[in-house]
């Protein structure tokens, strides 16, 4: 059977960047996976560890992109096991604290990934590493402009 192809026309460098996209992912998938945790797990000991214990179940959303029942879900499970516990903010926001065990999987599980990605950006030099940040800074304004004249 033949296979019809999309319109509008990719180019092949809007391809290459979605399978370096995907790549990115799958690099992070990975690493959840031969460290035991769930994708989502992953996600929220990762913002945890960016945005600091104490953070909001709402910045764990916003940074993720992972629905808000999923992280309830997956926050849940965190808790009854024994790595995290919740305390109430303003309104229904609810804060995440690392318990003793929480801190010791993030130090296990997120700090190894966090120190792989550290080193990644040392290989890159710092000219690369800036050149790298503000390309990816300008697509995110271009095509924040271009989504939003949809």
């Amino acid at each position: 059977m033949e296979q019809k192809k999309c319109t509008p026309y990719m180019s092949s460098s809007l391809r290459e960047f979605n399978r370096l996209y995907k790549e990115y992912n799958d690099i992070y998938r990975d690493a959840a996976r031969k460290l035991g945790l769930s994708d989502s797990a992953f996600d929220i000991l990762y913002t945890i560890c960016e945005e600091g214990d104490g953070c909001l179940q709402r910045d764990v959303c916003n940074s993720t992109l992972i629905p808000k029942q999923t992280v309830n879900s997956s926050i849940h499970k965190l808790e009854q096991e024994g790595y995290l516990l919740l305390t109430p903010g303003k309104g229904r926001s609810m804060h995440i604290h690392l318990t003793e065990k929480g801190q010791k999987l993030l130090e296990k599980t997120i700090f190894p990934v966090v120190q792989a990605e550290n080193a990644a950006f040392s290989q890159l030099g710092e000219t690369d590493c800036q050149q790298l940040l503000q390309l990816h800074t300008n697509y995110i304004h271009a095509l924040r402009n271009g989504i939003c004249n949809l």
